[in-house]
């Protein structure tokens, strides 16, 4: 009981500090924090309970969670361990191609996330001259411009020359931005980069494998250090979603 108490709280508290850090817009998975409290909240309530007054549910129904749950964890576990290997992912110099991965944009503004990846392809741009930088990023709910289109401002006002961009103004996954990319440039079976956020990195090189991506290499933008466990624990689902499309593409 002691246990779930304190996980209960911890899991609210880590809510807190990222919203408060984050900002109260930036809820799209960080509310699955409070899910997990009021889960372990209830857990604890319920093993009182039964002390007090006896079982409530049947043991079989028991072991039946207790199973389910540690063999999620343990997925879980070896999922966000393979996440966090990916994290500090330094590319070779002079690939040919390199992929920016859109993330959200308010208004024509970038967002923490993609301000990132705009600042890391800005690094990787200056030390090798001769590398094409693909933009892939469409536009969304409360977007006034593609993601593409926003770092290819953010980039010019930096000083990358406009030749050396590519914009593919389309895709709205991952999986497109790779898709749409090479049908643009037909990069697929060169030595290309993939940037995006550290936690991200892994994902996207299952994908771009899952796709013909052999030559794909990862380079990572930062994350905010307060931010890293709630984005891992985001991409372990995400994983687990990727694996079965790419499951019910490959059985199909």
């Amino acid at each position: 009981m002691m246990i779930c108490t304190a996980g209960s709280l911890l899991c609210i508290f880590y809510y807190m500090a990222i919203i408060i850090h984050n900002g109260f817009w930036q809820l799209d998975f960080s509310i699955f924090w409070v899910l997990c409290s009021l889960l372990l909240g209830g857990t604890a309530v319920l093993i009182h309970w039964e002390k007090l007054h006896g079982a409530i549910l049947p043991n079989a129904v028991k072991l039946i969670i207790g199973i389910t749950a540690a063999v999620f964890l343990l997925i879980a576990g070896v999922l966000g361990t393979l996440v966090v290997r990916k994290m500090a992912s330094q590319p070779p110099k002079g690939l040919s191609y390199v992929i920016v991965l859109g993330a959200h944009v308010r208004g024509e503004v970038p967002s923490k996330a993609l301000q990132k990846r705009i600042d890391r392809a800005y690094e990787y741009a200056l030390e090798n001259p001769d590398t094409i930088l693909i933009l892939s990023g469409g536009q969304g709910s409360g977007e006034a411009i593609s993601e593409a289109e926003c770092m290819r401002r953010c980039l010019l006002e930096m000083g990358v020359e406009e030749k050396r961009m590519v914009l593919e103004k389309n895709s709205t996954t991952t999986r497109e931005n790779l898709l749409f990319s090479d049908k643009m440039t037909n990069c697929k079976e060169q030595p290309i980069g993939l940037i995006s956020n550290d936690f991200h990195i892994y994902r996207a090189l299952y994908i771009a494998k899952s796709l013909g991506f052999n030559k794909a290499c990862g380079i990572a933008a930062p994350t905010d250090k307060i931010s890293v466990p709630n984005y891992v624990v985001r991409e372990i689902f995400a994983l687990m979603k990727a694996w079965i499309i790419n499951l019910k593409n490959t059985s199909a």
